[in-house]
This record gives structure tokens, C-alpha cells and sequence, in this order.
């Protein structure tokens, strides 16, 4: 951490607590991350973590909140930037693959909390922010079809399960071979073929502009 957390006021606190925990996560299984783990990082005591926040779960759905704030606003600026909806859905692709790249915690954190069994706040967090993520890729798809990049008879549904799969599966192969930035280096190859599939003239599918 770069700032004295001791020295900072209440909101920042809360922010580096944050932090901290997307850090941790990184490298190692957050269900193991605990409260402990945390205040060492930050370098404060528990006590003064705990002035901030009740409990852990508090702390985790924290993490939730500016996971889905920080991945939908550079979701929507990917799209607010695209000429097209065809050339936003790769800007989208290659956007969530370089936020996973910037915070290979996140990726682990939103497994874990999706897994959890309870029906605790951080998993309704992630819950919405993965329903919210598929609201987007509805339209763009449907915008898609409108203008005659996309097939017709595509499943939207099933296409934005596709497109989400797609990045996961990237990652999880990253996480299983200890290299986060070969999610970069794979992710055209793989987007390639999801946009042949797509494509209304498959055998020669519209060029995105570049992210």
C-alpha cells in the first residue's frame, strides 16, 4: 500500500480497505482472507479496521460495490465509444479481459461469492452485476441484428452466455497456469471465433475498430 493508512480519513480508509482485499485476493483464495490479513496489509489493527466497517461481510460487499461500479462504468465507456454495436461488443470483450488483467482478484472473488451458498449481500451484488453485464450485451446484440451484423436467428440469450463464458473460461485457464496476462495475449483468438459465430456473413464477419 502505498499511503499510511493511519493517516487517512474515514472514506479513504474504507477505499484502502478495498483495495487491500482486491490485492490479497490476487493472490490467494479470499475465503481465506481474514480480517487479520487484512489489517496487516493496510498496516493498521483490527481495531481500527472494524472502526470502518462491522464485520467481514461488510468488508466484502465493499469489494462487491466497487467491483461492479469500477467493471460496468468501463463497460459503458467501451460502448459510449464504439462506433458500432458490432465494434462494442469486442470493445466490451476486450475491456472486461484487461480489467481481469489490472485485478486478477476480481475474477476469484466473484467465483467465490457466486458459489457461496447463503444468499449473503456480496453474492446478491455480484448476482446483479452479472444480470446487469448481460442486460448490456442483450441490447448490443439486438442492436447488432437490427443492422444486419449479427445473424437473424441468433439466441441473445444464449449469445451473452456465450460472450461472458468466453472471458471466464480465459481467466480461469490464466489462474490455472499462474499467468494473468496471457488472458491479453489469447483473448483475439478467442473473440474471433465467437465473432464467427455470430456474424450474419459468417464467412467474412464485419471488422471491429480497434480497442
Amino acid at each position: 500500500m502505498d499511503a499510511p493508512a493511519k493517516y487517512l480519513s474515514a472514506d479513504e480508509r474504507r477505499a484502502v480497505t478495498v483495495e487491500a482485499v482486491v490485492e490479497l485476493a490476487a493472490s490467494g483464495n479470499p475465503s481465506d482472507i481474514t480480517t487479520t490479513a487484512i489489517a496487516r496489509h493496510m498496516g493498521v489493527t483490527q481495531g481500527a479496521l472494524f472502526k470502518h466497517f462491522p464485520n467481514k461481510e461488510a468488508i466484502l460487499e465493499a469489494v462487491m460495490e466497487w467491483v461492479a461500479g469500477k467493471l460496468l462504468a468501463r463497460i459503458d465507456h467501451a460502448i459510449a465509444a464504439a462506433p458500432t454495436p458490432w465494434a462494442a461488443l469486442e470493445a466490451v470483450f476486450m475491456t472486461h479481459v484487461q480489467f481481469a488483467v489490472q485485478h486478477p482478484g476480481v475474477p476469484r472473488m466473484l467465483f467465490g461469492e457466486l458459489q457461496r451458498a447463503e444468499n449473503s449481500a456480496p453474492k446478491r451484488l455480484a448476482q446483479t452485476l452479472m444480470r446487469q453485464y448481460g442486460e448490456r450485451l442483450h441490447a448490443l446484440v439486438q442492436q447488432a441484428q437490427a443492422q444486419g451484423s449479427v445473424a437473424a436467428d441468433i439466441d441473445v440469450q444464449a449469445t451473452a452466455l456465450l460472450f461472458i463464458g468466453s472471458v471466464q473460461g480465459l481467466v480461469m485457464q490464466a489462474l490455472l497456469g499462474g499467468n494473468v496476462r496471457q488472458m491479453k495475449e489469447q483473448a483475439p483468438a478467442v473473440y474471433a471465433l465467437f465473432a464467427r459465430a455470430l456474424a450474419a456473413n459468417a464467412s467474412q464477419p464485419p471488422k471491429a475498430a480497434a480497442v
